[in-house]
This record gives structure tokens, C-alpha cells and sequence, in this order.
């Protein structure tokens, strides 16, 4: 066989052949297909960790003027702003999960049924709110809780003689407002994830428990909920992050992240607050850490306690 450079097709030919042989050997493709993730893993998730962690024990008072601290940042978590951070942003984790399991669970049942009419329609109206900009939804709901007399909910309520409600001013009724924006715009996400589930469940399980006299509850408590443990585990496990998370709701409710009292300071906020608005990004990596230990800590609690890592059979 001739050689290419002495044909005439120099060194692009021997180039491509080459780059071929490395896309086509068995032994460098998979590592050559996977190298972007790795490239994007190391540059956007594990450099910002690491740089958050480093940071967290510094104070950062401008480019190049950085002070080693050691834990001063972490014995600055120990005030009352932290504090009420923490349980605001605890409060809202549990009355979303206790809303967005059981409810989007009870609607996906109905959603799965052949004979509900009309549930390819009522499922896209129920995904359609996470399709929606967060912000958008938050300036909606915002000016639906109003103050005045004249906004939607409180005209609403004023039809059945309730008085109006100063909704984004108060503790309770805020935490209301909050919960119920998160529950308008995830609970179609969390009845797809349920939906899979129960399409896994062979019919023939319900055939033989009909065929027993088995009720439709005892149907539910005995072939269902036990089919669907892994799904109810997953939706909790990503509610506790996402509950935890929480910022862009309370910044578009309150129009920034300072609200009045801090009834909508979550530990985001907080965050927010303390690296951007006050430039104390030394704190602000501390406040990260902090939210990382909690949701960690929350997360393997709840999978302790659900048997998530006994092994089957013990």
C-alpha cells in the first residue's frame, strides 16, 4: 500500500486517520464521549465547591485582598438572622412535602384510571405551572395577594363577608402564600413521577386482589403505596432539596430578598443577602456550607428512617 504522504495527500489525511482510529478504538471512545462531562463536572460543580469551601475561611474585602479568618465565619452563623432562616426555610420544607407527596399522589391515582374522563387533559393542565418562569408566577402572585381591598383574592374573599388579609406582612399568611405558589407549580412535576410508578404495577396484581374481595382502599394500602416506595422516597429526597433551595419565590414575592420582619428570609436569602447585597462573600460561602451540612443531614435522616439502606431480606 502506498504511503499517503508520498501520494500526495500529506499530513490532513494522516491527521483524520488517526482521529478516526481514537473515535473508533474500543479502548479511548468511551473516555473521549465521556470527556465533556468530566471537563463541565470539573469547571462548573467541583471548582466552585472547592472554591466555596476555601473561601468560607477567608474574608474577602476586595480582588486580592483576602484574609485568612479560620472558623470566624461559622461562629458568625451563631445570630438571630441564621436562626430564622433556618426555621423558615425548615417550616416551608415540611409543608411542601406534606402538600406535594400525598396530594399529586391521590390525583395521579385518579389521572391512571381508564375509565376518568378527560386525563390527557387534566394531565398537561397540571404539568403546564412548571413550564411557567418563576418570576412571572411570583409578580402574579404577589399582585393576587395584595393588600387592597381590590386585589383578586381578597375581592374573592370579600364575596363570601371574609375580611381582607394583609398576606405578604404577616408570618403565617405569607408562609400561606409561599407554599401555595410552590404547590401550583411543581405538583404537576411530582404526578408524572407518580404516574410512572403506578404504570409499573402489573394490573394483574389488582385482578387477584379483586378476585380475594379486596377492597379499593385495602388495594391501595397493600399494592400501591408499597410499589411506589421508591417513587415516594425520590419526590421526598428532591422536596427536601428543593424545599431547602428556595429562593426565587420568596425574591419575586417580597421584590428582592429583604421582606418585612424577614417572614420571607430563606436561607438563600440569606445568602444572597450577605454575599452580593453586603459584599461579605467570605460569610456568604459559610452560609453555603452550612445549608449543604442541613440538607445533607435532613436527606440521610429520611433515608435512614424509610429502611432506604437495609438490605433486602433483613
Amino acid at each position: 500500500m502506498a504511503d499517503p504522504s508520498v501520494i500526495g495527500l500529506g499530513k490532513p489525511f494522516i491527521r483524520r486517520s488517526r482521529l478516526k482510529q481514537l473515535f473508533s478504538s474500543q479502548k479511548t471512545a468511551p473516555y473521549v464521549f465521556v470527556l465533556p462531562f468530566i471537563l463541565s463536572f470539573l469547571v462548573f460543580f467541583l471548582y466552585p465547591i472547592v472554591s466555596t469551601v476555601i473561601m468560607s475561611f477567608q474574608r474577602i474585602d476586595g480582588p486580592g485582598d483576602i484574609t485568612f479568618i479560620g472558623l470566624q465565619n461559622y461562629k458568625n452563623l451563631l445570630n438571630p438572622h441564621f436562626f430564622n432562616a433556618v426555621w423558615l426555610t425548615t417550616r416551608y420544607t415540611f409543608w411542601t412535602i406534606l402538600v406535594l407527596v400525598p396530594l399529586p399522589l391521590v390525583l395521579s391515582i385518579f389521572l391512571n384510571k381508564k375509565t376518568t374522563i378527560g386525563k390527557n387533559f387534566f394531565r398537561s393542565a397540571f404539568f403546564m405551572p412548571a413550564l411557567t418562569s418563576v418570576i412571572v408566577a411570583g409578580l402574579f402572585f404577589r399582585l393576587a395577594f395584595g393588600e387592597q381591598q381590590t386585589t383578586l383574592v381578597n375581592s374573592m374573599l370579600g364575596v363570601f363577608g371574609i375580611k381582607p388579609t394583609i398576606w405578604l406582612q404577616d408570618a403565617d399568611a405569607s408562609m400561606f402564600v409561599m407554599v401555595l405558589l410552590c404547590t401550583w407549580r411543581w405538583m404537576g412535576v411530582n404526578i408524572i413521577y407518580f404516574l410512572s410508578g403506578l404504570q409499573g404495577i402489573p394490573e394483574e396484581l389488582y385482578e387477584a386482589a379483586a378476585i380475594d374481595g379486596a377492597s379499593e382502599f385495602e388495594q391501595f394500602l397493600h399494592i400501591t403505596l408499597p410499589s411506589l416506595k421508591p417513587v415516594i422516597m425520590y419526590v421526598v429526597t428532591i422536596s427536601v432539596y428543593g424545599g431547602y433551595s428556595m429562593f426565587a419565590e420568596s425574591f419575586a414575592l417580597w421584590n428582592g430578598p429583604r421582606s418585612p420582619g424577614e417572614i420571607g428570609m430563606t436561607i438563600v436569602n440569606y445568602i444572597y443577602q450577605e454575599g452580593f447585597n453586603n459584599n461579605n462573600l467570605g460569610f456568604g460561602s459559610a452560609i453555603g456550607i452550612a445549608l449543604f451540612a442541613i440538607v445533607m443531614a435532613v436527606n440521610l435522616l429520611q433515608l435512614f428512617s424509610s429502611g432506604f439502606f437495609k438490605k433486602e431480606g433483613t
